[in-house]
């Protein structure tokens, strides 16, 4: 006897198991009728009777009983095997600062996903630091000074370079030149990293004119999209942003964007050279 075709056992197992055509068709994703034809074509070509017929259902007979154990069995190898061949796609967990994701990482993942399309970037936006235990975080990047734990593998992706921007279309910023006095006067969008009271303390100076306060860079830079200020960012955020750099701040020591680990093998340490390559 010829073996049996493969489409027809896969429809005779899930009548078998929903003792219904029609459930067998909506998980197959075809109509009750070419489950139920093919059915009846697999009973032709065995010769056997694999079902009861009844006006509310099925029932195996005897023979469909005995016959769909093996069936069954040999179609999950069939599965398993052709999974072993298919790639296999490893999630890594990236914790990030919120303003980091918007602004610098989204617009890069889908290059990521291009290249490294057996690994599964799940991105946690927070600011709180990680715990790489307890969270399941694979990677960490997180905005301040050099972390000094050595426990975990660390990496400067950029160092803090701050530039103060606005709109193009503020009024205010359309001289030639400014300098911080000068731009003290005029109205501040401050982040909770609070760069602008830092940078004017260190100057001796006071700010004369309103200061916005948002609890999150991305939101600040919205802000000074928005012509409501000047805003004190990274540069790295700015990207396509519709944004004029009005004055470059001195260096913060050692401030700036820092990848952290634990693990050097792995999907991890992927990603992390992917981070860095950017």
């Amino acid at each position: 006897m010829r073996l049996p075709n493969l489409n027809a056992l896969r429809m005779f197992d899930a009548a078998a198991r929903h003792l219904n055509f029609g459930r067998a068709a909506e998980e197959l994703h075809l109509t009750q009728g070419a489950v139920a034809q093919q059915v009846r074509r697999l009973e032709t070509d065995l010769g056997h009777k694999l079902f009861h017929r009844h006006a509310r259902g099925l029932t195996l007979t005897d023979t469909g009983r005995s016959y769909h154990a093996p069936v069954s069995q040999a179609l999950a190898l069939i599965r398993d095997a052709t999974g072993a061949l298919a790639p296999i796609v490893q999630r890594v967990t990236l914790s990030v600062p919120p303003s980091f994701a918007s602004k610098w990482l989204v617009p890069r993942l889908p290059e990521f996903q291009a290249r490294h399309p057996d690994i599964d970037l799940r991105v946690v936006a927070e600011e709180s630091l990680a715990d790489f235990k307890r969270d399941g975080i694979d990677i960490s990047v997180r905005q301040g000074s050099k972390p000094q734990e050595g426990r975990l593998n660390c990496a400067l992706l950029s160092l803090v370079d701050l530039v103060a921007v606005a709109s193009p279309d503020l009024a205010l910023t359309k001289e030639e030149s400014l300098d911080l006095p000068a731009i003290a006067q005029l109205t501040l969008i401050q982040d909770g990293h609070r760069h602008w009271d830092l940078l004017l303390r260190q100057e001796g100076l006071t700010a004369t004119g309103r200061v916005l306060q948002f609890n999150q860079t991305a939101l600040a830079m919205d802000a000074a999209v928005n012509g409501q200020g000047i805003a004190l960012v990274p540069r790295m955020f700015l990207g396509n942003q519709p944004l004029d750099i009005l004055w470059q701040a001195p260096r913060l020591g050692d401030q700036g964007f820092y990848v952290l680990w634990p693990s050097a093998q792995g999907r991890a340490k992927t990603v992390v050279d992917w981070l860095l390559r950017q």
